[in-house]
């Protein structure tokens, strides 16, 4: 992630573009599914100020880890001082946000069901999903995003996967393989 933080990331990259990044507004994030902290690393490379949150020990303690290492590289120390970890699960952290608290983002990406007729995953998101499982409850947590955020709720999905819910999104942001789902917010 350092290569490519020196390549420079764009707000002009569709995870940027999904979550609303323009000129000279960064919105707060909080990343519900926060995985190995990819996603989490770009955006706050990009300014973002973003809360990561996961659930499984096992995978919170390895992305710890990596924060700690990141933080001792004089490059990244001002990405990762706009990264805060936190071991909880999102379904339980969320509705326990005061509104004052709520961020201007919920970003989910879900473990995405295992499609048959695909070639493997990389090796490290196949880790994840050994430690991890599906995520059976995907659609609950992204129904108390929606109310626990002032802007949009952007869901990270593969390209031809159906949507979390029912609820049509307010727009979509395509790549040749994945998609953003942006959910647009009213205020409360």
């Amino acid at each position: 992630m350092a290569y490519r933080q020196r390549q420079g990331f764009s707000r002009r990259d569709p995870l940027a573009r999904a979550v609303g990044i323009k000129k000279d507004c960064f919105p707060t994030i909080i990343d519900a599914t926060a995985g190995l902290g990819r996603d989490a690393f770009i955006l706050a490379s990009l300014g973002c100020q973003v809360t990561l949150l996961e659930r499984c020990p096992a995978i919170a303690v390895a992305l710890q880890a990596g924060l700690i290492k990141a933080n001792n590289n004089s490059d990244l120390q001002h990405t990762i001082s706009r990264m805060q970890l936190q071991e909880v699960n999102s379904i339980e952290y969320l509705p326990n946000l005061s509104p004052e608290n709520y961020p201007d983002v919920i970003y989910l990406d879900p473990m995405y069901p295992i499609n048959s007729k695909s070639a493997l995953v990389k090796q490290e998101l196949r880790l994840v999903r050994e430690l991890v499982g599906d995520d059976l409850d995907a659609e609950a947590l992204f129904t108390i995003a929606l109310q626990r955020v002032k802007k949009r709720v952007v869901v990270k999905r593969h390209r031809h996967a159906p949507t979390i819910s029912a609820l049509t999104p307010s727009h979509v942001i395509e790549n040749p393989t994945i998609r953003f789902d942006v959910y647009m917010v009213t205020q409360h």
